[in-house]
């Protein structure tokens, strides 16, 4: 199954408690970290969710 890496590129602060549960989520929580998560439909949502606060790569 193909991953994604996912970076956080801006800050949580100030953002409602579904989209920071969300960056926790997908296993981030602070400017440039960077994760890698398996290309799900989930995943997929999670990421539409929080596309304004995450940069998104093929890994």
């Amino acid at each position: 199954m193909a991953t994604l890496k996912v970076t956080q590129i801006r800050s949580q602060i100030g953002q409602s408690e579904r989209h920071r549960g969300t960056l926790r989520a997908l296993g981030l929580g602070r400017i440039g970290k960077t994760n890698e998560v398996k290309d799900t439909p989930e995943a997929a949502g999670m990421l539409r969710k929080v596309a304004h606060l995450v940069k998104v790569e093929d890994a």
